[in-house]
């Protein structure tokens, strides 16, 4: 039995604003944020959903509640695998800055591979989808889990920015195997089928 997956990423804070790394560094939304988190629940409530989750950070976790008062669910659970990839040093600063002290791609001390955040993230999401056959969940994450998630089920796509407060859909098979639905899923008021395009198609912004 399949299980629909709409992962969402939390609204704005004033590190998004101001284009500096979060990571782990725990900053809030803000009022743009929390318009951001009541229009993705008003979009998201055009459809039934089960449940909702989210990362334990509280830019994600307000907007997991905004959004759980405008389509009607409980409170969120909290699932910890879900937070935000780990920028170590980099965390705080700017794009210029970190390009500046490591340019052309230098580790960066500290900070999470790719391929470690998948490691967490989907199987957390996977345990989600057989907890939970046949329904349809609301995942509030960050935009680097949420990339790293993109790259695992659609590796040959070039998947554009990921906007705060954006709805990436994605569905586990009978198969075990988690597939993109629809990037930036604007939720029509139909349900999606496995004939959904995939649309736009590269980079993160502060996450």
């Amino acid at each position: 039995m399949t299980t629909e997956l709409y992962l969402v990423r939390h609204g704005e804070t004033d590190w998004n604003r101001q284009r500096r790394i979060q990571g782990l560094t725990d900053i809030p939304l803000n009022d743009a944020g929390r318009e951001q988190a009541r229009e993705t629940g008003r979009a998201l409530g055009r459809r039934p959903f089960d449940g909702i989750f989210s990362s334990p950070l509280g830019r994600a976790l307000e907007t997991a509640r905004i959004i759980a008062s405008e389509v009607g669910l409980p409170d969120p659970a909290v699932i910890d695998a879900l937070v935000e990839r780990n920028y170590g040093e980099a965390e705080g600063m700017g794009f210029d800055e970190i390009e500046r002290r490591w340019p052309d791609r230098t580790a960066v001390p500290g900070q999470e591979s790719r391929e470690q955040v998948v490691d967490r993230v989907l199987p957390a999401l996977r345990d989600l989808a057989r907890a939970h056959p046949g329904r349809s969940l609301i995942v509030v994450s960050h935009g680097g889990a949420i990339r790293s998630v993109l790259a695992a089920a659609d590796p040959d796509g070039a998947h554009g920015t990921i906007t705060n407060g954006s709805i990436h859909s994605f569905r586990f098979g009978d198969d075990d195997v988690l597939r993109l639905l629809a990037f930036d899923d604007r939720i029509s008021h139909d349900p999606l089928d496995t004939q959904n395009a995939v649309e736009a198609r590269d980079d993160e912004g502060a996450a």
